[in-house]
């Protein structure tokens, strides 16, 4: 249920109403917009005559909520919403394109490449050190040095880093990292979601390789429950009956998001072709569609990557591609990466 206050309507008034549908165990979210400012429900609305609140003179009207994701559903908070990354912002007008290596091999690999991407557009530095493969005989990432190494390229180039967590085991290792991602086949992992609910930094979720964008947001409103509303959505490609590429990139989904979500959506159009001559055609279309940064993989020596080579571009192609996208934002309304 959501409450829609009137432009009249003062804090005391707002604040005592808080108090009392706190005092019926109801959670609220309240969210100013540029328009309205609505007052949203979360919990067991049966507790509550929608009468007797529709009656109070600073109520402008009361609507209930069939969807069950509340936290994260665009009627809690109409507009859209704006991430802070150590000064990059994500959502709304912003872009940011988020680049690096799947997975980290060394210093010299991860420092030199995100050196690299930095010089070619990217705002943020993405890295794997704990790996999620199918075989459990491929490489499984340099874990805690991987992370450190991760820090050493911050230092040097000044990236936030943006890394994936496999356990909430390891939450104390990420203290430092500036965005947890949580990969696709953890998108449902509801205890570690749980977990980085009670967290105070953003949050990457994936979307799983065969689930709905209702599961998806609902993964979302785990991690808002808990008090976490950083939570960026990641269209990475479904499963289907298509084998030419890795996975079907969704584009629909954007759109579809964007309409039930205030929440940014960005896209992985390495993960969703696996195929690095694709990730160019299909970066240019997420922007197109309206998405809000891109994660990419980049790598100065992909025949030799120790993970996800094919999917890799170099860093003379992300150059490339980064001034195509400064090309097409502005026609969809959104500034020039990073900006």
């Amino acid at each position: 249920m959501i409450l829609v206050l009137k432009e009249s309507a003062k804090k005391a008034e707002v604040d005592n109403l808080i108090t009392w549908l706190h005092e019926q165990g109801l959670d609220t979210h309240l969210s100013n917009g540029k328009y309205q400012t609505i007052l949203g429900l979360v919990g067991d609305t049966s507790v509550v005559d929608e009468d007797l609140l529709s009656g109070l003179e600073f109520v402008e009207s009361v609507k209930r909520i069939r969807e069950p994701f509340k936290n994260a559903n665009r009627k809690f908070h109409p507009d859209d919403t704006v991430i802070d990354i150590c000064g990059s912002k994500l959502g709304g007008e912003h872009f940011q394109v988020i680049a690096g290596p799947c997975s980290v091999e060394s210093e010299e690999q991860i420092c030199t490449i995100a050196e690299e991407v930095k010089k070619a557009g990217a705002t943020m530095l993405r890295g794997g050190a704990f790996k999620p493969r199918t075989s459990p005989y491929a490489f499984q990432g340099m874990r805690a040095e991987g992370l450190r190494l991760l820090l050493e390229a911050k230092k040097k180039t000044g990236l936030p880093i943006v890394t994936e967590i496999m356990s909430a085991n390891h939450l104390p290792l990420f203290d430092d990292v500036d965005v947890i991602q949580v990969g696709a086949r953890n998108m449902q992992n509801f205890e570690l979601l749980k977990e980085l609910g009670h967290l105070r930094k953003p949050i990457l979720l994936k979307r799983g390789l065969a689930n709905t964008i209702q599961e998806l947001l609902m993964s979302a409103e785990y991690i808002m429950a808990g008090g976490n509303e950083q939570v960026i959505l990641c269209e990475r490609g479904i499963r289907t009956f298509e084998t030419y590429t890795r996975n079907t990139l969704d584009l629909s989904a954007i759109p579809v998001i964007k309409e039930l979500s205030h929440l940014p959506v960005i896209v992985d159009p390495s993960h969703a072709t696996g195929i690095a001559r694709m990730v160019r055609p299909m970066a240019l279309a997420a922007a197109a569609a309206g998405a809000d940064g891109l994660i990419i993989e980049v790598h100065n020596d992909p025949p030799h990557a120790k993970c996800d080579g094919p999917q890799s571009i170099t860093p003379d192609a992300f150059a490339s591609l980064t001034e195509e996208l400064n090309r097409i934002l502005p026609v969809v309304n959104k500034k020039q990466i990073g900006e």
